[in-house]
């Protein structure tokens, strides 16, 4: 079973950040590359790899791919995890890990880069939630963490899952068609997921009165909106139903309960659910 710990302010353990910046210089040494341009991280038989991810979302990714022992930095109470600021204790952490998984677009991202010790394989992660996306990077976890056949298994599931809620949803689109969705930058996703046909995309800034007018002349039924970086109503006055999306899994790092989750609110916003 996996055991997964998000930290916060009652568990973490404080350490001395001069021993991160004594460790710095090693940080180089970590991972090699094949022909292909593929980096390995290099495990003795049987290890299981400690993975230290920035968001509950890097670590769905990573317990998809098989690991086991995952650290998440950034707590689920935090609703815009891109705002944290991560402590020295958090940054400790990062330098006993075997892997450090984080986004481009988390501005803390630098620190956790030179937070890295001398064994830590700094991975980028490509999140979004579209399942060949979301497989592709799962299936790449999986080779650098040494469990290809449990990554495998996953995106097995992942596509059953995807196909069955994808199906469920067509079922209920209003008369029959498939909806007109106004997606934001992070969150395409779910209009594929509906079978829902995208017709603009705003995002991630605040919408602008040009953009309000062309997004609203497209007349979509619904604006799936992401929760985690919410402008308040997209489209008001359009009449479009606006469906708030998640992005992040809970503390248990289920990333299927995202699907299901979006698809009922989906289904609410299309007056099935």
């Amino acid at each position: 079973m996996a055991r997964t710990r998000v930290r916060n302010a009652r568990t973490v353990r404080m350490a001395s950040l001069v021993a991160l910046s004594a460790a710095l210089p090693l940080v180089a040494a970590c991972g090699t590359e094949d022909a292909t341009g593929a980096e390995h991280h290099h495990q003795g038989a049987g290890h299981k790899p400690v993975v230290v991810v920035t968001t509950t979302w890097e670590g769905a990714f990573a317990k998809a791919a098989g690991a086991e022992d995952v650290t998440v930095i950034v707590p689920q109470s935090v609703h815009h995890a891109p705002d944290y600021d991560p402590k020295p204790s958090d940054l400790a952490a990062v330098a006993e890990a075997d892997f450090v998984l984080y986004a481009p677009f988390e501005p803390y991202a630098a620190k956790i880069r030179e937070a890295a010790g001398s064994k830590a394989k700094l991975v980028e992660v490509n999140l979004d939630n579209d399942p060949a996306k979301a497989g592709a990077e799962i299936t790449r976890l999986g080779g650098l963490f040494g469990t290809k056949d449990v990554a495998a298994r996953f995106k097995t599931r992942l596509d059953g899952r995807f196909a069955e809620l994808n199906g469920e949803l067509e079922d209920v689109w209003p008369g029959g068609k498939s909806p007109k969705v106004v997606a934001q930058a992070f969150t395409g996703w779910a209009g594929v997921l509906a079978g829902a046909t995208t017709v603009g995309t705003y995002g991630p800034e605040p919408v602008t009165p040009a953009q309000l007018a062309a997004l609203s002349a497209k007349k979509p039924a619904l604006v799936l909106d992401n929760a985690h970086m919410t402008t308040g109503t997209v489209l008001p006055d359009s009449g479009a139903a606006q469906v708030q999306i998640v992005n992040y899994p809970g503390e248990d790092l289920d990333l299927l309960a995202v699907y299901s989750d979006a698809a009922s609110e989906l289904k609410k916003a299309m007056g099935k659910g």
